[in-house]
C-alpha cells in the first residue's frame, strides 16, 4: 500500500500499522486528507489487524496552526487578498479530508489506538475520540480551540469558529451534555489524567510509560480471533456511525459559514447577532 503521504508517516510491523502525524510546515489540509486516505487504504489491507496512531514530535500528538498563523490568515479587507481561509481546492481537502477520516476509522474494522504522546489541540482531539481505545500521557492538554478565543496559546485563532471538524459530533459520546458544552463552547481542557479519571480515555500514565502500555494492549489485541474482533468493533460503533450521519456533515457546513462571515466582515464583527 501507499505510505509516502505528506503530513502522515506509515510503518507496517507485521500485523501492526503505525501512523504518526508529522505536521509539515502550513500543510494546507494535506493531513486531513492524508488521514482520510490512510484509513481507507489500511481497510483493505488483511495483513494489518491492529492500527496504532500517535505523534511524531516527543511531546506533541497534534496541534492546528499556531495563533500567529491564524492572525496573518485574516483576510484583508481592504485588498481583498486570498487567505487559506476562503481558498476553493484547501476548504476541499481539508473538509472533505476530514469527512472521509472520520467515516473510515468509524467502519475500518481494525482497532484504532489512540497513543496521545502530548499536546492534542483542535483536530487531533477530534480523530482521538474516533479511536477504538484512547491512551494519553498523564500530563498531555487536550482541547478543542474552535471557540477558544486565543486562550489556548501558541494554538487556535483570536476569534471563534463552529467545531466543525468532527468536534461538534464526536465530543457528546464521551461527555455529559453540560461539560461537552463546556469543552467545546468555552475551550475547556483538559489533562489525560483528568480525562482517564472522568472515564472518558481508557488511561493515562507517565510519559515514559506510555510506549510499554500501548505496546501491551496491542499484544493483547493481537491475541484475539481476527474476525470475532473486527466484527464486534463493527457492531459496537453503528451508534458513532449513527452520530456520524446526523452531525458530522452540518458541523462542516457551519463552519465553512463561519469562514465566509469571517472573509465577508471580518471576525471582530461576528459577535452580535
Amino acid at each position: 500500500m501507499k505510505t509516502d503521504y505528506q503530513s502522515i508517516g506509515v510503518k507496517l510491523d507485521g500485523q501492526v500499522a503505525t501512523i504518526t502525524i508529522n505536521h509539515p510546515k502550513r500543510a494546507g489540509g494535506h493531513m486531513h486528507w492524508d488521514l482520510g486516505a490512510v484509513f481507507s487504504d489500511l481497510r483493505g489491507e488483511d495483513s494489518i489487524r491492529v492500527i496504532v496512531l500517535t505523534g511524531e514530535k516527543p511531546d506533541i500528538f497534534s496541534v492546528g496552526p499556531t495563533t500567529q498563523e491564524y492572525d496573518d490568515n485574516v483576510p484583508d479587507l481592504t485588498t481583498g487578498a486570498k487567505t487559506p481561509m476562503n481558498d476553493p481546492h484547501r476548504n476541499w481537502r481539508t473538509f472533505t479530508g476530514l469527512v472521509r477520516c472520520h467515516e473510515s476509522m468509524a467502519a475500518i474494522e481494525k482497532p484504532i489506538i489512540a497513543k496521545i504522546n502530548g499536546e492534542n489541540i483542535a483536530f487531533g482531539s477530534s480523530i482521538m475520540f474516533s479511536s477504538d481505545l484512547i491512551y494519553a500521557r498523564d500530563d498531555a492538554r487536550i482541547g478543542d480551540n474552535h471557540l477558544g478565543m486565543g486562550e489556548m496559546e501558541p494554538y487556535g485563532p483570536r476569534w471563534g469558529m463552529v467545531p466543525g471538524d468532527g468536534g461538534a459530533a464526536m465530543a457528546p459520546l464521551y461527555f455529559s451534555p453540560a461539560i461537552a458544552k463546556e469543552y467545546l463552547m468555552l475551550g475547556r481542557t483538559f489533562t489525560g489524567k483528568q480525562l482517564a479519571e472522568m472515564h472518558v480515555i481508557n488511561a493515562a500514565v507517565p510519559a515514559d510509560q506510555l510506549d510499554a502500555l500501548v505496546d501491551d494492549v496491542v499484544e493483547r489485541l493481537l491475541r484475539r480471533p481476527a474476525y470475532a474482533l473486527a466484527w464486534t468493533k463493527r457492531v459496537v460503533n453503528r451508534g458513532m456511525v449513527d452520530q456520524m450521519n446526523r452531525s458530522l456533515d452540518a458541523g462542516v457546513g457551519y463552519e465553512m459559514t463561519t469562514f465566509l462571515q469571517i472573509e465577508r466582515a471580518g471576525w471582530k464583527e461576528n459577535f452580535d447577532l
